[in-house]
Order: C-alpha cells, then structure tokens, then sequence
C-alpha cells in the first residue's frame, strides 16, 4: 500500500485527545485506531502486534544482522484545537502554486501569501482539507510513514538491518503520551518520534514546559454601597496579567525565544481564573519565567490581602537536549542518511514538545524526525505525497545496516 493511502485510511478515523481528562487514552475513540493499526501490522507480518488497555500500541520488524535496536515511533490522537471528526481530505494534483480553494461553499482559501511555502510545491501532490476540519497528518502521516517502512523490510528480507521497534502513543497532544509507556517491554536502544513538520527537519532541542493556574478571589459587594469594600477579581486578574512582559508572548517571538501565553480566562467579580503555558528552550530563563509568577502573586497578595491570588504551577516536561548530547551519533546518523538521499538537513528547535522529550528523560535517547507536513492543527493543514514518500526512504535509509 502506498504511504499516502495509508494517511487516507488513518483520516477518517477520528482520534481528537480530550485536555483535562483523568483517562488513558482521554479518549476511547483512540483504540478504534489501535485496533485498526494492529490488525494492519499482523496482516503485514508483524507477528506480536498488539495494543495495551492504556491504548499504546506496539509491534517488531525481526532484525537480520546484529545491530543497535532501533525504535521509530508516532501518536494517534489529534490536536483538540480543531475537530478530526468527519475529515474530507483532498488531493491536490499537480499543483500550480495557485491559491487553493479548500472550501467555495464557505469561501475558505489558503493563499500563498500567507502561506508562502506552498510555492516550494509546485508540479508535486498535495493533500489538503475540505476547510472544516484538521487534516489529522499530525501525527497519522508519521504512523503512515513507519508502518511503509516496516512492510518495506518485510517485503525485501535480503536488506540488512537490526531490530526495529514501532510504537504509536495516545494523548501526545495533550503531553500524556509518554506517561504510560513502556520503555522496558520496548526494548530499544535509542528511537525516533516521526512528528516534524517540513521535509528535512530534524529536532533535538525543544522547550522546557509548565503550566500556570491563578485563581483570583474577590468580594462582591452591590455597587451601590461599593466604595473600599468591593474586591473585583477580574479587575485584578487583568492587573496580573499587565505585569508580564508585553514582548514575552508566541506572537512577538521566535526560534529560541520564550513565552508566557495566557490560553483561558473566566469569572466574574467574586472569583476569576487564568491559565498560563510557560515556554522556554533555556533552563535559567525557564526558571526566571516562573518566579516571575511567584512575585507577582506575591506582589498583589501584599496589595489586596493574602489569599486574594491562588497560583499553582506544575512543570510539564523538559528539553531533551541535555539527554541527547551523549548520544550525538543518533544525530549525526540521521542527517547522514539524509545526506545519502539528497535531503537537506534542517536542523531547528522544537517550539513546542514531542513524546521524545519525555521519553529521553525516561531513559530513551529519543529525537524528532520530520514527517513532511505544514499548517498542523487547523484547517490549513497540509501534506505532499513526495514529501511523505521521501520521509519513508529516510526511515528505510536509517535503519538499513550498510
């Protein structure tokens, strides 16, 4: 089966994480997808495939020569930003570098003004929307890809090459995806997650992550009789909120640079609540980030009484630089066999986290590979054939003993 029939399958099977569940998978939809992918991998020849209650699904590709282990791993569920249900994908052929009309019905274009790297695709394949949904390539278009790799081996027993281990991950959207997997039974020596965005990339640095909740208590008194007595918390949030830096937010920065995002805030005067991402590539800045929460909070407890702000933060994960230094072959091999295959290596900082970070401080040396796509979570998701036949070479060149 060709890689990109096997992302058409995957689409229509829709795997929407759930944020804030206390399950695993936070949602039972996911296994519907396991199960397919496991009785996919058995009719292949992958013998032990099978998927755990948690809904992590692995499986074995048996080595022929003695070599490292190595293990190439990918998530099922999709972003909770954007509905999966019901996705419509389209192929694009040949395209022409014209804008593309996802949607005429509800006048929805992705033009290559704002989306100038479509121009880099002219005469190739792409797959795109119908402009009401995700298109669900993050991270199925990375499952797509391994699993083509695997049937390759399989289909050319003669092909030297160790040990491959392949296993797809619920809930990586929502940073649950390494909470439950198991390294041990895995048994590989080092892996890859194939969860990148555009051909060539290559990812072993990605932010350090937290999450901030401040809970903002008031007294509501009727404003009649109001003045020195009311406590308007959302006043006071908003006051929170205008001692972060301006500069410090995703829209105003980039590469290395970090962020404080405020991603929800509700109440009304007697109790208001935000919630924060903290992001940054550096350690130090990192730390700095939070204890400027620390302060504020402090700051408006002394100004408005204590127990007036509420602030809890909790870490999230970290950037996997610091676990991947002592195993810089695992980087230098992958953009070798880019190399060998006329790939240009692109080696960028993730501006966000992957199963690999949590999984290298578990114990599994674990960066990322591209997988070809662009516009992840939204409906200008998009992905090239080529690019996704280029990915499942580079897997094959990767794992290929020589």
């Amino acid at each position: 089966m060709k890689v990109h029939e096997r992302l058409l399958n995957y689409v229509k099977i829709d795997t929407q994480s759930v944020p804030g569940s206390d399950k695993i998978p936070s949602s039972e939809k996911q296994k519907e997808l396991g199960r397919f992918l496991v009785e996919e991998m058995k009719s292949m020849g992958i013998e032990d495939a099978y998927m755990d209650d948690n809904g992590y699904v692995y499986g074995t590709v048996k080595g022929n020569t003695d070599a490292p282990v190595i293990g190439f791993i990918a998530h099922m569920d999709t972003s909770p930003d954007m509905s999966g249900t019901n996705v419509k994908p389209k192929i694009i052929y040949n395209y022409d570098g014209s804008d593309i009309i996802l949607n005429e019905e509800k006048q929805i274009v992705m033009d290559t003004k704002t989306f100038d790297h479509l121009l880099k695709y002219r005469g190739q394949d792409l797959i795109v929307t119908d402009g009401t949904t995700l298109l669900g390539a993050d991270d199925k278009a990375g499952i797509a890809e391994i699993l083509t790799m695997a049937e390759y081996f399989i289909k050319n027993p003669h092909i030297k090459h160790g040990t491959i281990k392949i296993g797809f991950t619920p809930d990586e959207e929502v940073g649950r995806g390494a909470d439950l997997f198991n390294i041990k039974e895995f048994g590989a020596d080092y892996a890859y997650t194939v969860d990148g965005g555009e051909l060539g990339e290559l990812e072993y640095e990605n932010f350090n992550a937290a999450s901030a909740k401040v809970i903002i208590n008031g007294a509501n008194i009727h404003p009649g009789t109001a003045k020195n007595k009311m406590k308007n918390s959302i006043l006071i949030g908003m006051e929170f909120h205008g001692m972060l830096p301006v500069y410090e937010t995703p829209e105003n920065t980039e590469g290395y640079e970090g962020f404080s995002l405020l991603t929800d805030m509700s109440g009304n005067i007697e109790k208001t609540t935000l919630k924060y991402i903290i992001r940054d590539h550096d350690m130090d800045k990192f730390k700095v980030k939070k204890e400027r929460f620390k302060k504020i909070a402090a700051y408006l407890n002394d100004k408005y009484g204590q127990g007036t702000v509420e602030l809890s933060l909790e870490d999230s994960y970290y950037n996997m630089k610091e676990k991947i230094l002592p195993h810089m072959y695992i980087i230098d091999n992958a953009i070798q066999a880019m190399k060998n295959i006329g790939i240009e290596p692109k080696v960028v900082p993730i501006r966000g986290g992957t199963d690999g970070a949590r999984l290298s401080y578990m114990g599994l040396p674990c960066p990322n590979l591209c997988t070809g796509g662009h516009n992840y979570h939204g409906k200008f998701e998009y992905i090239p054939i080529q690019s996704m036949e280029k990915v499942v070479e580079l897997l094959i060149e990767i794992a290929t003993v020589k």
